[in-house]
């Protein structure tokens, strides 16, 4: 009787446990959210041409003044995403208000919407794209055969370097 209600208490934690990781998967993960207002050249023959100003407002606070060829960002937790986009289509024209709702990929951490793709009501395919940030690549350093002196403690680096002996008088 002890062993089958140990058992089930076990099996019932676990199950606790599994719903738990699931729940934090759906409403737990965060994203990066990158806002481009970038022209989007040649989409279906069509040019969608950036706003001149685009002020984007995500819960309740302002997280980008985008002019033309602009970046902002924002941190987002969960899928249902939601911002109030301000755009100025031409300087010293009329601010138009939109507020857009989005469901956010599950499988992308840094998310890159163009806002005139978006604005144009355009598909997914044309608005959406995955952050990848670039990786720079070092130059290796290469050892020149002879350089440094013969015990191998390099060109300027004596014994006083290694032990602390200097005292930052200059030798004095």
């Amino acid at each position: 009787m002890k062993a089958k209600r140990r058992m089930l208490f076990s099996l019932l934690l676990v199950l606790v446990l599994v719903g738990i990781a699931a729940a934090m998967m759906v409403i737990g993960r965060g994203h990066t959210v990158y806002f481009d207002n970038k022209t989007l050249e040649d989409y279906q023959g069509q040019e969608y041409k950036a706003a001149d100003k685009i002020v984007v407002t995500v819960k309740g606070e302002e997280v980008a003044k985008l002019s033309k060829r602009d970046r902002g960002m924002a941190t987002w937790i969960g899928q249902n995403f939601k911002m109030i986009l301000e755009v100025t289509q031409e300087k010293g024209g009329e601010s138009e208000i939109r507020e857009i709702d989005l469901k956010l990929p599950y499988n992308m951490d840094g998310i890159i919407i163009n806002l005139p793709a978006i604005l144009a009501d355009l598909p997914e395919e044309a608005w959406l794209s995955e952050f990848i940030p670039a990786v720079k690549e070092e130059p290796a350093e290469e050892e020149v055969p002879g350089e440094g002196d013969d015990f191998g403690l390099g060109g300027d680096m004596g014994l006083e370097g290694e032990l602390g002996l200097e005292d930052g008088l200059g030798g004095v």
